[in-house]
C-alpha cells in the first residue's frame, strides 16, 4: 500500500501533540509532506514552536514545520489556555526546538504542495481552527479539485459544545473559515466531540504510555496527565478525550471508525450559536450531504494502536 500524502494543520496543543507522533511513527500508512500551524489553542508563536517540539521528539528534524495564519478570518482569536496550559504543551518538561521554521508561509505551502501533486493525492488534516485551509482555497480556488479529502477534528452534534454550549472549539475560533470548507465541495470526514468524547485515556491506557518507557510514551503520559485535570473537573469522565489523534486513526485504519454521510452547514451569524456544526444526521432536510460525520468507535482498538506506534518512536 502506498502510503497518503498529508499535510497536518495543527495548533498544539498536547492532543495535537500526540496526533503528530502517530503520524510520524507510521510511515507505512502516512507521508507527512509537512506541518503547517496555525492560532487556536495558544497564539501562533508557541504553536508553531510546540509543533517543532514534537517533532524533535519524535527525532524528526526533516519534517518542515511551517507558521500560517496568526488570527482567524473576521473574529478576535480566542485561546485555550485553560486547557492546555500557557505553553499548549504543559505536563511535560520539553527542551525548546533547535530546527528552525521552514521558509515561507503555510497557506503558501499548501497551496504549493497541492499545485505541485497530482489532483487527488494530498490529503488536508486540519487539527486546529480552519482559518490556513480556508485561506488557502480563498487564494487560490484551482487546489479545491486538487485534495484527496480533508480530515479534520471539530464539531459536535450529540455532545453540543465544549466552549460555547452548541460550539466545538476549533468550529467556534473561526467559523467564517469551516463554512468556507464545508461549502467547497471537497470530501470531508468530520471527526467530532461525539467519537473524540469515547477515546478517553483512563488510567490503564496512560499507565501503558508511560510503560513504553522511552521520551515519547513518559512526554504522552505526562501531556495527557496535565490535560485530563480539565476534563474530569468539567465532564466527571475517566480521564482525557484525545480528539486530534482520531483523526490520524483514521487514516491508519478508518475501519475503527464509525459514521454517517450527512448534510453539515456552520452557524455564522447567531452569537447565541456561532460556530455549531448543525449536522443532519436523521435526514430531516432536503440539502445534500457534504460530510462524513463520524459518530463512535473501538476505543481498545484505537489506544492499541496509538501504544503500538508511539513505542516505535
Amino acid at each position: 500500500m502506498t502510503p497518503r500524502k498529508v499535510i497536518i494543520d495543527t495548533d498544539p496543543g498536547q492532543d495535537d501533540a500526540v496526533a503528530i507522533l502517530l503520524a510520524l511513527a507510521s510511515p507505512e500508512e502516512i507521508d507527512v509532506l509537512g506541518i503547517t500551524c496555525v492560532a487556536g489553542n495558544v497564539p501562533l508563536d508557541l504553536t508553531s514552536k510546540n509543533a517543532r517540539i514534537v517533532c524533535e521528539l519524535a527525532g524528526r528534524n526533516d519534517v518542515k514545520v511551517f507558521a500560517g495564519c496568526d488570527r482567524p478570518l473576521g473574529r478576535e482569536l480566542v485561546t485555550a489556555e485553560h486547557v492546555h496550559g500557557k505553553t499548549g504543551l504543559d505536563g511535560p518538561d520539553l527542551p525548546d526546538p533547535k530546527m528552525p521554521l521552514a521558509d515561507g508561509h503555510g497557506v503558501d505551502f499548501i497551496i504549493e504542495q497541492l499545485r505541485g501533486h497530482p489532483a487527488g493525492s494530498v490529503t488536508l488534516c486540519p487539527l486546529g481552527p480552519l482559518t490556513n485551509i480556508a485561506t488557502a482555497l480563498q487564494k487560490a480556488p484551482d487546489i479545491a479539485e486538487k485534495v484527496q479529502e480533508i480530515v479534520l477534528m471539530g464539531g459536535g452534534y450529540f455532545e453540543g459544545g465544549n466552549i460555547t454550549p452548541t460550539a466545538e472549539f476549533n468550529i467556534y475560533v473561526d467559523p467564517q473559515a469551516a463554512d468556507i470548507l464545508f461549502k467547497s465541495g471537497i470530501p470531508i470526514v468530520v471527526m467530532p466531540l461525539d467519537v473524540t468524547h469515547k477515546a478517553l485515556v483512563t488510567k490503564p491506557r496512560n499507565d501503558a504510555f508511560r510503560a513504553i518507557g522511552t521520551p515519547v510514551g513518559i512526554a504522552v503520559a505526562e501531556m495527557t496527565d496535565f490535560f485530563e485535570r480539565f476534563d474530569k473537573e468539567k465532564y466527571g469522565s475517566e480521564g482525557a478525550p484525545l480528539h486530534d489523534p482520531c483523526v490520524t486513526a483514521y487514516l491508519i485504519n478508518p475501519d475503527l471508525f464509525k459514521g454517517r454521510h450527512i448534510n453539515v452547514e456552520i452557524e455564522t451569524q447567531s452569537e447565541l450559536t456561532m460556530g455549531m456544526t448543525v449536522a443532519d444526521w436523521w435526514g430531516v432536510t432536503d440539502r445534500a450531504p457534504n460530510a462524513l460525520f463520524v459518530g463512535d468507535l473501538d476505543a481498545d482498538g484505537f489506544f492499541a494502536l496509538l501504544t503500538e506506534r508511539l513505542a516505535r518512536l
